[in-house]
């Protein structure tokens, strides 16, 4: 850190705020895990399709990314009010908003395709 980057306590207010949105990214890692687990048991572990795997495996890798990115972001947020900088930009609700829609349009094809299972 250069040494003219002073660094002071940002209001209580903002750093709540800050960790409101990591844990709303938190959140929203663990409905993708949620969404992996479901796909594989729902069906019975031994009795899971590969679609069923492979749309598992995807949400659950979204999971993991959306934790250590959120992570990141939260951290670069709060040295950013630290030292009283603008706050940087953020690509995560673009890239979540690809990824999901992308894993929606899969179950679209495949339900379509297979008869109405995955």
């Amino acid at each position: 850190m250069p040494p003219e980057a002073e660094e002071a306590d940002p209001d209580y207010r903002f750093t709540l705020a800050n960790e409101r949105t990591f844990l709303a990214w938190m959140r929203t890692a663990l409905g993708m895990l949620a969404g992996a687990v479901a796909l594989v048991h729902v069906a019975g572990n031994k009795h899971a399709s590969t679609t069923q795997r492979s749309l598992a495996v995807v949400l659950a890798c979204l999971g993991i990314l959306i934790c250590v990115t959120s992570l990141r972001r939260w951290q670069a947020v709060q040295q950013a009010m630290r030292r009283g900088e603008d706050l940087p930009p953020s690509r995560h609700p673009l890239l979540l908003s690809v990824a999901v829609a992308l894993v929606g349009a899969a179950v679209v094809v495949l339900l379509l395709h297979g008869g109405g299972r995955l």
